[in-house]
């Protein structure tokens, strides 16, 4: 062999050996970044884990002092939590909020409580829970999810010292009206014309009432429900939506008066949205009914035609606004639709529901019972 093929073989064998180094330096470089990032999410994670578990624990395990808090009659889960966390006795509002969200807790007491700092959110929870009343209640009641603003009226009318003249007098004044659209971010997108029959459809929110007084005014009954509807859309994360509060509000009222339980409400939500997505009109038989401003036992092809914003087979994507006053369910529904491939859905008169994907699939079993 040449010693000039020699010196070639032993420079290629150097180069071969100096790329195995690199190689091996780089496999290093990178293992030891993995680590790092591994180590880092692992951190990340167990410190978010530890604060968390700090929040729900007592905030000082050897401070059994009492603290004497007044929950007010009305408050929501996040003004519990502020006033909570104002005292001392836990650390973060927003964690208590979520926490409450997470176990589903509810029917929580106004009054007067001793609560101390030993105590963990589960203690405190509990003891909310339990209290008793301040104050015996004067007026007490409760609207249902989903009905229409006129019976909302008829209902308060029924349970308080208002009458339904008075309540209709103050609901449509439009001076009244723009002063709330000021004062209240959620109304910001309601339309005070013609088209609209109640401005404030939508967002009088049904649940438990309770007043101290014997007598209340218009205005302190419509603005308790709209603080209480401001305050769900906002512990569900409204804020973060695609959609404003106001188009919010009306796929729940939607999804209200289409479902028949919690199951139905996250699906046909993802109907709605598969339809949206597709540009195809929501075709939904109770915004038919509130066009026409009648309850139809049954919709027919006559029914369709009418031409109103509200009528979803007349318009396309989201119409002019709520057509019931959603509750709490339905709102979380709307922001939280099911992903699924449905396009279509029937209800059968049986009470079955039955989704489909295709206009031909939907067809088939609408003739199974027409």
């Amino acid at each position: 062999m040449s010693e000039k093929k020699e010196k070639r073989r032993k420079k290629h064998r150097e180069k071969l050996l100096e790329r195995q180094k690199e190689a091996s330096l780089v496999r290093k470089i990178v293992f030891v970044c993995l680590f790092l990032i591994i180590l880092t999410v692992a951190g990340v994670g167990y410190g978010s884990y530890q604060y968390i578990m700090n929040a729900i624990g007592p905030v000082d395990e050897s401070d059994d002092t009492d603290i004497e808090v007044s929950i007010p009659i009305g408050s929501t889960t996040t003004r519990i939590g502020e006033i909570l966390e104002e005292n001392g006795l836990i650390s973060n509002a927003s964690i208590f909020r979520y926490y409450v969200r997470f176990k589903n807790e509810s029917n929580f007491q106004a009054g007067d409580y001793s609560l101390s700092r030993n105590m963990d959110m589960d203690d405190i929870i509990l003891e909310l829970k339990e209290g008793m009343v301040y104050q015996d209640y004067q007026i007490s009641f409760t609207i249902p999810e989903g009905r229409w603003l006129e019976r909302v009226i008829e209902l308060a009318e029924e349970n308080t010292n208002l009458s339904e003249e008075d309540i209709l007098e103050v609901i449509t004044d439009e001076e009244y009206l723009e002063e709330l659209i000021e004062r209240y971010e959620i109304l910001e997108e309601v339309i005070l014309t013609e088209e609209i029959r109640y401005p404030l459809e939508g967002y009088l929110f049904p649940a438990r009432y309770d007043f101290v007084e014997e007598e209340i005014t218009v205005e302190q009954l419509i603005e308790t429900m709209i603080n209480r509807t401001s305050s769900v859309l906002i512990d569900n994360g409204a804020a973060g939506s695609q959609y404003t509060y106001h188009e919010i509000l009306t796929l729940a009222s939607i999804i209200e008066g289409e479902a028949r339980n919690d199951e139905e409400r996250y699906r046909i939500s993802g109907v709605i949205k598969n339809r949206l997505d597709r540009g195809m009109p929501l075709q939904m038989d109770p915004t038919v009914a509130y066009a026409h401003g009648e309850h139809l036992s049954r919709t027919t092809y006559d029914h369709l035609e009418i031409e109103s914003p509200y009528n979803t087979y007349h318009v396309t994507g989201i119409p002019i606004g709520p057509i019931n006053n959603p509750g709490e369910a339905s709102i979380r529904a709307a922001l939280l639709p099911e992903d699924h491939f449905y396009l279509y859905f029937y209800h059968s008169p049986n009470g079955d529901v039955y989704f489909t994907e295709t206009l031909a699939e939907h067809e088939a079993v609408v003739g199974q019972y027409q």
